[in-house]
């Protein structure tokens, strides 16, 4: 007993000082697995590689200059269909939660659309624009925009009405109280929506990449089913899960935390 509680206290430690390990442990066991499994001979290797086939294959695409060109191009995708889907997302989503009018014109239209999966637009864009970077941007953008404007709308209806009367009672203008009340109160659902939208929109990328694209992560694993690659279509899954991972647990949780804590509305 005394032993598994100095163990849990050095873990304890260890974990404060250097967080990234408290990332990592949870997947020990599984490649533990992994490669019991492999080395077992169960499944021939062809079909289940082992981890260290997938860091030699690793090393050997990225040495070829293959990896990192498909990683930018994803990276690249994805930003800039993001970055569109936000900068419509959250002007949209402003506008129809602080506006009645646009909310009965809009709202509807919204919820139809949101209805209709990004996928299904593809053979409509196949033939509109093609095989190229404006459908897979296109499918980004309708990704990530709704995630975003429906949490702005959220959050911008779960600011206190009350708020923005004492604002306007002492003589803030409309501006000044969307950008000191409105806009700080809602900032903690537009983060949500941030990273509920990025979430999807990265999922959708590598569903695109599959079917139309002709470079990205999404189009090395078809094109390894091509080939019958199994370990290049098992390192890009998991190129794809720790990317995401990294950017999700490192940098939106923290932002998402950061912002709830600094402007988020609490009621006792």
């Amino acid at each position: 007993m005394n032993f598994l509680l100095k163990s849990w206290g050095a873990y304890t430690r260890m974990t404060a000082r250097w967080p990234g390990i408290a990332a990592i442990i949870p997947f020990i066991p599984v490649v533990l697995i992994w490669t019991v499994i492999a080395e077992s001979g169960v499944f021939p290797r062809a079909f289940f590689p082992g981890p260290g086939d997938v860091v030699r294959s690793f090393i050997s695409l990225t040495y070829k200059g293959i990896l990192p060109d498909y990683l930018q191009d994803s990276l690249i995708r994805l930003i800039t269909g993001a970055a569109v889907g936000v900068a419509l997302g959250i002007p949209l989503g402003i506008l129809i939660g602080t506006s009645r009018w646009a909310h009965r014109a809009c709202w509807p239209i919204l919820l139809f659309f949101q209805a209709i999966g990004d996928i299904a637009w593809l053979p409509i864009l196949l033939i509109w624009f093609g095989f190229g970077l404006t459908t897979m941007t296109f499918v980004i953008v309708y990704t990530v925009l709704f995630p975003v404007v429906l949490n702005t709308v959220l959050g911008v209806e779960s600011v206190p009405r009350d708020l923005a009367r004492a604002a306007r009672s002492l003589g803030a203008s409309r501006a000044r109280v969307l950008w000191e009340v409105t806009l700080p109160g809602a900032l903690p659902n537009i983060i949500t929506g941030l990273r509920n939208g990025l979430g999807y929109g990265w999922r959708a990328l590598i569903a695109v990449e599959i079917i139309v694209g002709t470079s990205g992560i999404g189009f090395m694993m078809f094109d390894a089913r091509r080939a019958g690659s199994t370990v290049e279509i098992i390192l890009g899954m998991i190129i794809l899960g720790l990317l995401w991972y990294i950017v999700d647990a490192w940098i939106l949780a923290p932002l998402e935390r950061a912002t709830g804590q600094r402007w988020g509305l609490v009621t006792s």
